[in-house]
């Protein structure tokens, strides 16, 4: 047997979401506009096997997510999640948050590097699905909020107590969490939450660009990035030296860093292929 048979077929049309690939980028849009994109409990588990199945797909080297219609994502739809999860045992509640965890866990677990491009509200789940991304783009118009306590839950949702406060700190992290309120694109870009605030128009190009630049690189090298970056946080230095020493020397083995070496000396450009 090829070992291609063993990756998932590259053909994949969901049913809760857009999906879009051109040029190595995938661009994933939640499409529910009229109600600020709500997430369901079907685009929570489409969502999450898609980004399982990036594992396989290597002809995918960048991922973008939007929100349609000028919104990132209002969170859990109170329709179709909300109320349903009132009538739910420990049980089939448990089922549930972990399997939004589990999305999360799906983002950072892909290789690919993974962009949010935020237009207007991204709340609830919706901060949680930005904040599982490697970089965010924002427009001015970026509203985030993470409003659990506000429907009476825990700040702790999707991860958000280990990683908000590595993201923006732990006092500013602690604020959010604690109240709900907003955090406008103003303190997000100055807090580190936005890498950067572009023009309301332009955000979905801008991350698509930033994503094909990204996938122009050594995406073997931006895997091992990717892969450093989520271990090394419960690493000692010493345990993430020693990490990173193999990790380069691994990389240095690839024919990116040979063909890399080889443009350097003739004055030309690299040209990388992920092997």
């Amino acid at each position: 047997m090829d070992i291609s048979d063993l990756s998932p077929n590259s053909d994949f049309a969901p049913k809760h979401f857009l999906w879009e690939v051109t040029d190595g980028v995938a661009l994933l849009t939640i499409n529910r506009p009229e109600r600020k994109n709500p997430i369901t409990f079907q685009s929570y588990a489409e969502m999450r096997d898609a980004f399982r199945r990036l594992v396989y797909m290597d002809h995918i080297k960048a991922v973008v997510i939007t929100g349609a219609g000028g919104n990132f994502s209002s969170g859990g739809d109170v329709h179709d999640i909300i109320g349903p999860l009132t009538k739910l045992d420990m049980k089939g509640l448990l089922r549930f948050t972990r399997m939004t965890g589990d999305l999360v866990k799906a983002i950072r677990g892909c290789p690919q590097p993974v962009i949010a491009a935020i237009d207007g509200i991204c709340a609830g789940a919706g901060a949680a699905i930005a904040m599982a991304c490697d970089m965010r783009l924002g427009t001015a118009d970026a509203k985030t909020a993470f409003l659990f306590t506000r429907v009476g839950l825990a700040g702790c949702d999707m991860g958000a107590c280990a990683m908000l406060p590595r993201i923006i700190g732990q006092g500013r992290a602690a604020e959010l969490l604690f109240t709900g309120r907003v955090m406008t694109a103003e303190e997000g870009e100055r807090w580190g939450w936005l890498n950067r605030v572009v023009a309301k128009d332009q955000v979905v190009a801008e991350a698509l660009a930033l994503a094909r630049s990204l996938a122009d690189g050594p995406n073997f090298g931006h895997a091992m990035t990717k892969t450093a970056i989520n271990h090394e946080w419960s690493m000692s230095i010493d345990m993430a030296i020693e990490a990173e020493a193999q990790s380069q020397a691994i990389c240095m083995q690839t024919q990116d860093f040979h063909r890399a070496y080889h443009a350097f000396v003739n004055k030309e450009k690299p040209k990388f292929e992920g092997d």
